[in-house]
């Protein structure tokens, strides 16, 4: 009986993953097909609007806003903002959503809005100071796991909400204000980089991944239960934005959220930071002692995790390292980061150097430093500024096949490289940019800095935030701010 019992569960849990499975390639084949034809959708939505030179709607816009261009100028209307996030960034500890509320708020204070931010204190170090009287900070000690007490910050955004005048808008970093109290908000914008549907991609690639020592995750059916749950409580917050195409489009077809309330804007970094420079390259390059033998430099940067596909990077580099005495000899690893797999990267000898994590002027440098930077994550979900950073660098990238990726980032192959999850994959990936070399490499980078520059830069992100927040807080919806006029040309 004992037997039947467990027979039956490993039917259940076998019969969960083959649905999974298929629900993971029937949405992926979705997106596929909307990736072939979404930019012969653009297009046609683009000469119908340009046509009739009429203004567009921007809540009903269904495109990323970073297409759109908006005026550098100082806005006509200042706004009084609250943002929930759980934690601010400290130096270069700090992860992607963290950088992402940093670049956001402190541009759109410089712009003149009165912020305030509601967030965590930290008692490991000093909460940094900003020379800026609009920008305003109000500090909570975090709950037991790490995040905003909900009760203490509600009451806190109370007391200031009836101070002066009140909140023009309400920002969210994911769930920083939980969808407990958002309902109470209908001026407000949450930003998601990453939802549970998402990471079902994510989990089924570890799953593949796993090795028969290793004990099997129960994580593939708690995420059915967590999108579930999503899928509940999304509704609460008034607007959504995503930081993918792929994102936007789950939120409408699967969330079910209408699509007036989801808007698609593309994460930015500080283009005046992260940009090409050659000199700096080459200081770089010579503090670390590089032989002149080194004719291929690939860059890694971020958490060293195995999420992160560290794992497989590592893999795939000890089998080239051991197999090609050419890729041996003319090719070094650098790797900008921390984490448990820092250890195993340095046990690859010379052709690897482990640099640590880096301060943003250092980072710079090391984009300029390397010839092409490779992002081998297992994370389905968010937009990771990494290839960001790179692109604006002026470099070419390498990055996973996820649908955030390839749908937003590196859209065709004259920029970069894709990859399969699997280490044949990555390895095919790396030896072609081996045999296309340094000369094909900067054509590729080229391309790369010109289409960060229209899309992922610091100033569009904040051009595209502002003008949503704007329109949201108009009052119904329907004055100048929430309606775009396409340039004549």
């Amino acid at each position: 009986m004992f037997m039947a019992k467990n027979l039956s569960c490993m039917f259940s849990f076998r019969h969960l993953c083959y649905i999974l499975f298929t629900l993971s390639i029937f949405s992926f084949i979705l997106f596929l097909y909307w990736c072939h034809c979404c930019g012969k959708c653009y297009s046609s939505y683009q000469i119908k609007q340009g046509k009739r030179n009429q203004p567009i709607n921007l809540l009903r816009y269904p495109f990323a806003w970073n297409h759109l261009s908006f005026s550098s100028e100082s806005p006509t209307k200042f706004l009084k903002i609250a943002l929930f996030v759980k934690k601010w960034p400290h130096r270069s500890h700090a992860g992607g959503l963290e950088r992402h509320a940093l670049t956001l708020h402190l541009a759109l204070a410089k712009r003149g809005h009165d912020l305030h931010v509601f967030t965590t204190s930290s008692s490991n170090s000093s909460f940094p100071e900003y020379p800026m009287s609009n920008l305003h900070f109000h500090l909570s000690k975090p709950t037991p796991g790490g995040y905003l007490d909900q009760a203490t910050v509600w009451e806190q955004f109370q007391a200031q909400n009836s101070t002066g005048r009140p909140f023009d808008i309400v920002h969210t970093e994911s769930v920083g204000l939980r969808h407990t109290r958002s309902r109470y908000v209908t001026d407000l914008a949450v930003t998601w980089h990453g939802i549970a549907y998402e990471t079902i991609h994510s989990d089924i690639i570890q799953e593949l991944l796993r090795s028969p020592q290793e004990p099997q995750e129960k994580a593939l059916s708690e995420r059915v239960s967590k999108v579930v749950e999503e899928v509940k409580f999304f509704p609460n917050y008034a607007h959504h934005v995503a930081t993918s195409d792929h994102a936007g489009d789950i939120l409408k077809r699967v969330y079910m959220i209408p699509e007036e309330r989801v808007h698609i804007i593309l994460n930015g970094v500080d283009e005046e930071v992260f940009r090409p420079d050659t000199s700096k390259g080459e200081e770089f390059k010579q503090r670390l002692g590089f032989p002149d033998s080194k004719s291929l430099v690939i860059g890694l940067a971020g958490r060293l995790v195995k999420d992160k596909g560290h794992p497989l990077m590592f893999e795939a580099l000890k089998q080239m390292i051991a197999e090609n005495s050419t890729f041996q000899e003319s090719s070094i690893v650098l790797v900008a980061g921390d984490g448990p797999w820092a250890a195993r990267y340095r046990d690859l000898g010379s052709n690897v150097q482990v640099l640590g994590p880096l301060e943003q002027a250092e980072l710079a440098s090391f984009y300029n430093a390397i010839d092409i930077f490779a992002n081998p994550t297992l994370r389905a979900q968010g937009l990771d500024h990494t290839l960001l950073e790179a692109m604006l660098s002026g470099k070419p990238v390498m990055a996973t096949r996820l649908p955030s990726i390839v749908g937003s980032v590196i859209v065709d192959t004259e920029m970069g490289y894709t990859f399969s999850p699997t280490v044949t994959s990555l390895k095919k990936a790396i030896y072609e940019v081996c045999v296309d070399g340094r000369g094909v490499l900067e054509q590729k980078g080229q391309v790369a800095r010109h289409t960060s520059l229209r899309l992922f830069t610091a100033t569009k992100m904040v051009a595209s935030y502002e003008r949503l927040f704007l329109c949201i807080s108009s009052g119904n919806h329907e004055g100048s701010f929430c309606q775009y006029q396409p340039p004549i040309y």
